[in-house]
């Protein structure tokens, strides 16, 4: 018997591969690998990842460890490979896949992934088995997080077990030479899944009817004729139309009651994309990445001859078009013959969670659409569109959702011991995240939380997630602003006796978290000394109940103090002034000039003579009595201030953002790359007079650009002015506060975070006037700058704070973690 230690020319062991393993077609790629180096042994699924039993020459045995990684599938992510002794196996014992073990659930699961090329080529291939069905996919490709019940990632415990396989499906699903050898929603035409058409009221309409060969030929047909179509998707319904029938694009915006908000697009192929946008290299890889996000790209100015131009409605006001490819092979099939772009926009009514039940969506989608496609795959939880955008020569994402989530973030050195915690993230854009073993779940796109029936949505999305990854909680992170929703839900599960069972609840601040989450991310140890951190937002709970969204504050994971500012200026009518411009506009600039003197001065202006019709009087008694006007330091607002000045939404934005998105796509790209600093419009550093706090003060910027405005300066010209002039203003205040800081401190790394930096030219501008300047400058990729990454530095400031108190960090990183926390 050949015995390890003794016989050195075989050599067994158990070998353990953690990480995003399960449901991509790891095993067959491990059983090829070891067809291939002649090893015997066994390979098995089970809730810790991938255990694998290899027995065979030593050398071969290396060389198997080494293909692991280099050689795993497109699907893969592997984190961690451990390795043991063991038992020597019989000479013809040969190399078996065994099913999946039960266990506790450490491993990942995998996201949803678009159709893979072998996958779509069938689908278009009439001799193939599956010629023109929409639900073709094998291990590389396919629904996975949106049809999982619970892990180990078998058929079993997915919406795919109402399917019964056919043999010829059951022969590849049980042949690991197939590229379906254990693919979970395996199906053909004849026992997966079926399309049909309906109408609101549930008839079935025939495809034949209308002339098609299927249901999503009849949806191209019912495209092209002006129809809006709600398409059941792969994480939920979609609304679909004809991008360039504008009448059909304004019908789709009234009817969703989504104004001005701009919609997706989804193009057949690269070539006719390409005829309407620009797409590098790097924004091509992302359109056709296993993700298949939706791509922010840049609109020609130079349209091909005889391309057909897209709606006004799809998105006005705006230089640049949300597209993606097509994702499923449902997709590929109604986009086929479409020789321009579709809308396709979430299917839901405005503010609400997308549908995901076909009963529910002919409910409430029927006032909206004409003609409905379904299927009859259940779909487990609804997961929207991802959304990313090309920045400073690195992809953004500014929505984590389908393709990206849950793929888990791991957490920098330091991190592992953490006792486990959930971060319920905020109230817009909400994620929420789950951390434990130095592993970060962050979840899917849920939505703001202002909308009851959104609000449901995330409360089952978080049992949902508890369930499906058994996390227990010991640790539940909340904003501590008193009013989210999300952490008004923590709170109460909190007080709850039944459900506290020592669960601690920890309160953290927004714009802290924001920073956090910026550390997290790029890796930084939990160690690492307190950088400068600028979180720049429309607003978020600050100390003693001040309202910020402009900060630079000095912070680590737990360290937390607050540096500078921007000028807190009130918010007239609260809520109000987030929707209405004018309101802001009008408060910056009664705080920076006064009313009298801006009409003495500038009385002939357009934009004062807008304002002086407004109500002045009641205003200006809710400014002196502070009725409804929190002072805030929001730079979302001074966004909204500027750009309603220079009459962009001036009366009314029409969704979050919105004005400044607008200012932002009038820039002058010519004047940001050439004109000289001088032309920027600058801002002050003054002192707050009761804590002597620095702020950036905007009078020196208003007074230009009311000179502007008298002179008749293009638009344009004064919001390339305006970024260039705030990003200086940025790198002007962390240059001070370096200094002041003083070499001991060594404050030179910098993290920019917050829903403004989603701002493509301010998060360049000042990126590269920071680094000019010697700073490391960290920023995101993989989390939104948004509150969408929210959740991620919550739970990293909880995991901190929990590791400090336990004393299981080195005694440098537990200083820090304990160190100021007056920035809450």
């Amino acid at each position: 018997m050949n015995m390890v230690g003794i016989d050195r020319t075989e050599l067994a062991q158990l070998i353990r591969v953690e990480g995003l393993v399960q449901g991509v077609g790891f095993r067959p790629t491990v059983w090829h690998l070891a067809q291939r180096l002649g090893l015997r042994g066994t390979v098995c699924n089970d809730g810790s990842g991938v255990l694998l039993h290899v027995c065979g020459p030593s050398d071969a045995v290396e060389q198997f460890v080494c293909a692991l990684r280099d050689e795993a599938p497109p699907l893969a992510r592997i984190e961690r490979i451990r390795r043991a002794h063991a038992q020597t196996l019989p000479a013809d014992a040969g190399f078996v896949i065994q099913p999946s073990r039960p266990g506790a659930v450490r491993t990942a699961i995998a996201p949803d992934a678009a159709s893979c090329p072998a996958c779509v080529a069938e689908v278009f291939d009439p001799a193939a088995r599956r010629y023109r069905h929409p639900f073709a996919n094998c291990a590389h490709c396919g629904p996975r997080l949106s049809i999982v019940r619970g892990i180990p990632y078998d058929r079993s415990s997915t919406s795919m077990r109402a399917f019964v396989m056919c043999p010829s499906c059951r022969s590849e699903y049980e042949d690991p030479a197939d590229r379906r050898f254990h693919a979970q929603p395996i199906a053909c035409p004849q026992c997966g899944p079926q399309a049909q058409l309906a109408l609101a009221d549930g008839a079935i309409i025939a495809p034949s009817r209308l002339g098609a060969l299927d249901a999503p030929d009849a949806v191209r047909m019912l495209l092209l004729r002006g129809d809006i179509v709600a398409i059941k998707g792969l994480g939920g319904f979609q609304l679909a139309c004809d991008a360039v029938n504008a009448e059909t694009v304004a019908r789709l915006r009234r009817n969703k009651h989504r104004d001005h908000k701009p919609f997706a697009l989804m193009a057949r192929d690269l070539d006719q994309m390409r005829r309407y946008c620009i797409v590098t290299d790097e924004e091509e890889k992302l359109l056709c990445s296993p993700a298949a996000p939706i791509v922010v790209l840049a609109r020609r100015s130079d349209a091909p001859t005889n391309t057909v131009p897209l709606a006004q409605g799809v998105a006005p006001g705006l230089r640049t078009l949300g597209f993606m490819l097509p994702n499923t092979a449902l997709h590929h099939l109604i986009l086929q013959a479409m020789t321009h772009p579709i809308v396709l926009t979430s299917g839901n009514r405005c503010g609400e969670p997308q549908q995901i039940d076909n009963q529910q969506a002919l409910q409430q989608l029927g006032a909206i659409a004409d003609v409905f496609l379904l299927h009859d795959r259940d779909i487990t939880r609804r997961v929207d569109d991802s959304v990313l955008r090309m920045v400073a020569g690195h992809s953004r994402v500014l929505r984590r959702a389908r393709g990206m989530a849950p793929l888990a973030l791991q957490m920098p050195p330091g991190f592992g011991g953490e006792p486990p915690v959930l971060a319920l993230g905020g109230e817009l854009k909400n994620s929420f995240c789950l951390l434990q073993g130095g592993r970060a779940v962050v979840s899917h796109h849920i939505g703001d939380l202002q909308d009851a029936p959104t609000f449901a949505d995330f409360q089952q999305s978080v049992r949902d997630y508890l369930q499906l990854f058994e996390h227990k909680p010991a640790i539940l992170a909340v904003d501590r602003h008193p009013n989210y929703l999300s952490g008004t839900f923590g709170r109460a599960w909190h007080e709850n006796p039944g459900d506290n069972d020592g669960l601690d609840l920890i309160e953290i601040g927004h714009h802290h978290a924001h920073i956090a989450a910026c550390l997290a991310e790029n890796g930084m140890p939990l160690d690492t000394p307190a950088v400068i951190g600028v979180a720049l937002d429309g607003l978020g709970y600050g100390a003693n109940g001040e309202l910020w969204g402009g900060e630079f504050l000095h912070a680590g994971y737990d360290q937390c103090r607050r540096l500078a500012t921007f000028k807190p200026v009130a918010l007239i009518g609260g809520a109000q002034a987030m929707r209405e411009p004018w309101r802001n506009t009008y408060a910056h600039l009664v705080a920076a000039i006064g009313w009298e003197r801006l009409a003495q001065e500038h009385g002939a202006l357009h934009l004062v003579r807008r304002l002086a019709v407004k109500p002045r009087a009641l205003l200006d008694g809710m400014l002196r009595g502070g009725v409804n006007s929190p002072l805030a330091s929001s730079c979302g607002r001074l966004f909204d201030a500027v750009a309603a000045a220079c009459g962009i939404c001036f009366d009314r934005a029409a969704y979050e953002g919105q004005a400044a998105m607008e200012f932002e796509a009038l820039a002058d790209e010519q004047a940001l790359a050439r004109e000289h600093d001088s032309n920027a419009y600058r801002f002050a550093i003054s002192h707050l007079p009761d804590t002597d706090l620095p702020f950036l003060d905007p009078l020196p910027m208003w007074r230009a650009l009311l000179d502007a405005l008298a002179h008749d300066t293009p638009t344009p010209l004064i919001a390339a002015r305006f970024h260039k002039g705030l990003a200086i203003a940025i790198s002007a205040m962390v240059h001070k506060l370096s200094a002041d800081a003083g070499p001991a401190y060594a404050l030179r790394t910098v993290a920019l975070s917050g829903g403004v930096f989603q701002n493509r030219i301010l998060l360049e501008q000042v990126t590269q006037r920071l680094q000019a300047g010697g700073f490391d400058v960290l920023s995101h990729r993989q989390v939104p700058a948004n509150d969408g990454g929210l959740s991620l530095g919550q739970a990293a400031i909880a995991a901190a704070r929990a590791l400090a108190r336990s004393g299981t960090m080195d005694d440098g990183a537990a200083r820090s973690a304990t160190g100021s926390a007056a920035c809450v």
